[in-house]
């Protein structure tokens, strides 16, 4: 079955590696100061760790996509309106996706690889979770209401496609129809931002709408500053990938309490911080 889903990202990726060169030599060409040798390396490192994950995981996905497909007596269809249909669904599930993982702390361990680099560019982009599990949950309706798991697994792939575009610095905002719709590299910029005022803003995969719509849109103002809030500071792909998960089993054997354990694994990362900062006050206060 995986041989119908066109693969679409793995025929991309010529084009990725030639826009990433091309963006490369036009930073060292003006002295931007936008690539850092070691970082760019480990973000393609994840992002080639992504596509061997994805030998397996898609066809999981696929798997698990098929048996609900065909439990639902719904059907969509293949017609143009079917696609326009399963392309609205994919960003409406796109954005939650987005959204829930970086307001659920174990969500969060799997998509804070993507935020590591306190750089932006191209190669930011290939910065991929090498976890993508916990991601099924949010495409499962669309199965539920007749999209055929092929029109699902390709919008996913298109949106993918879409996103690396975004980003980058060497595009400045767009015209404003456009910028007001879609979203941009301004717009995702923003998104990965440290800044106080851009912390979990512009969720949006392709349509900036949604953000618009349930109020967490930010447009680009200060100058952004890129990274997580306490940055790790490492280039071991496997310490990207997996640190968040190893922090919260750390968390989670701390002698607290089960609500507040519980807390460490499934509510947000700013609170899950802070309370390993109240955890560790009264072992500072008695040192």
């Amino acid at each position: 079955m995986l041989t119908d889903v066109p693969p679409l990202t793995i025929w991309a990726i010529p084009v990725f590696l030639l826009a990433v060169g091309a963006e490369a030599w036009m930073d060292a060409r003006d002295g931007a100061g936008g690539y850092q040798g070691r970082d760019a390396a480990a973000s393609v490192t994840m992002g080639l760790g992504r596509v061997v994950m994805d030998l397996v995981w898609k066809s999981a996905s696929l798997a698990v996509y098929t048996a609900v497909f065909t439990l639902t007596p719904l059907r969509m269809g293949w017609g143009w309106m079917a696609w326009v249909a399963v392309a609205f669904a994919d960003d409406v599930a796109y954005y939650w996706f987005h959204r829930l993982h970086h307001e659920v702390r174990l969500f969060w361990a799997s998509h804070v690889p993507h935020h590591s680099s306190q750089k932006y560019n191209l190669t930011t982009a290939l910065r991929q979770t090498w976890t993508p599990w916990t991601g099924l949950l949010f495409w499962l309706p669309l199965a539920a209401l007749g999209f055929h798991p092929i029109m699902i697994m390709t919008m996913q792939a298109v949106s993918l496609l879409y996103q690396f575009g975004i980003h980058t610095e060497r595009v400045d905002r767009l015209w404003a129809p456009i910028e007001l719709v879609f979203n941009t590299p301004s717009h995702h910029r923003v998104h990965h931002g440290s800044n106080a005022e851009y912390l979990d803003k512009n969720y949006a995969g392709i349509l900036i709408v949604w953000d618009r719509l349930f109020g967490t849109f930010e447009a680009e103002d200060a100058p952004v500053r890129y990274g997580l809030t306490r940055n790790i500071n490492t280039y071991n792909p496997v310490r990207i990938a997996l640190h968040e998960f190893a922090d919260i089993a750390r968390d989670v054997a701390r002698p607290n309490p089960l609500s507040t354990r519980l807390g460490y694994v499934f509510r947000g990362p700013g609170w899950a911080y802070d309370q390993r900062e109240r955890d560790a006050a009264p072992a500072l206060a008695q040192a």
